[in-house]
């Protein structure tokens, strides 16, 4: 069988795209991926066999490219970083192609945890984009605010299914609901990062409530205190 790679083309603007993972799209026989995955990178698509997929016919179309892949090279691209909030579609391919070799990207958490001036290293980094429950997630976000940490969270958009919605109002309310003061929590959110349509949303976590965002955002929740090395002196 061919190569696979699974890589992360950053969050959406083509500036963020690394050299390796450009080469490794020019190299490559074969493409499968999102609609808006695949426009990041599609000035690296001429000539390609492309596949666009939906969460619908993704797990066919995998079968059929690893049944006719041959000696070729086939690429799956993942918006931001492929080694966050992505493992089940990698477990998957893993368990179709085997041999998966995998390049990472600059992921909307780092963009987004920068324009907020919150370290990582400092923070929670939280993924609710999952298909699997998130209860114990949720309670990941309490403690972590109960403990003074910031937050990088990813909202989970599911608009078929009311119950498993959890985007920014849902959580605004949860939190509310779990007895936090959701007045003084200061609070970002992100839609679109690096791209033109990119917007900057920055109040209190009640401020949220009833709030529509895209399914292309991410949060911060802002617990941040300045401790430069002077401090500690």
């Amino acid at each position: 069988m061919g190569k696979v790679f699974a890589v992360g083309v950053g969050p959406g603007s083509p500036k963020y795209i690394t050299d390796i993972v450009k080469d490794a799209i020019q190299s490559s026989d074969i493409v499968i991926g999102y609609k808006y995955t695949l426009k990041t990178i599609e000035a690296f698509l001429k000539g390609k066999e492309v596949h666009e997929i939906t969460m619908q016919d993704q797990e066919s179309v995998y079968q059929k490219v690893a049944k006719t892949l041959g000696d070729r090279t086939c690429l799956v691209p993942f918006t931001g970083d492929v080694n966050f909030s992505e493992s089940e579609v990698v477990d998957r391919l893993i368990e179709i192609f085997g041999d998966v070799q995998i390049i990472p990207g600059i992921s909307s958490i780092q963009v987004a945890a920068s324009k907020a001036r919150v370290p990582l290293d400092k923070s929670k980094v939280i993924t609710m984009h999952v298909s699997t429950s998130i209860e114990e997630k949720k309670l990941e976000l309490q403690k972590a605010l109960i403990d003074g940490y910031s937050v990088v969270l990813v909202p989970r958009p599911w608009p078929k299914d009311p119950s498993k919605h959890f985007m920014q109002s849902e959580i605004a309310i949860y939190l509310r609901e779990q007895d936090f003061d959701t007045s003084k929590l200061k609070v970002h959110v992100f839609e679109f990062l690096t791209t033109d349509k990119e917007t900057h949303f920055v109040g209190t976590v009640k401020d949220l409530e009833g709030k529509q965002f895209s399914d292309l955002s991410v949060m911060v929740f802002d617990q941040t205190r300045l401790e430069s090395y002077i401090n500690f002196k």
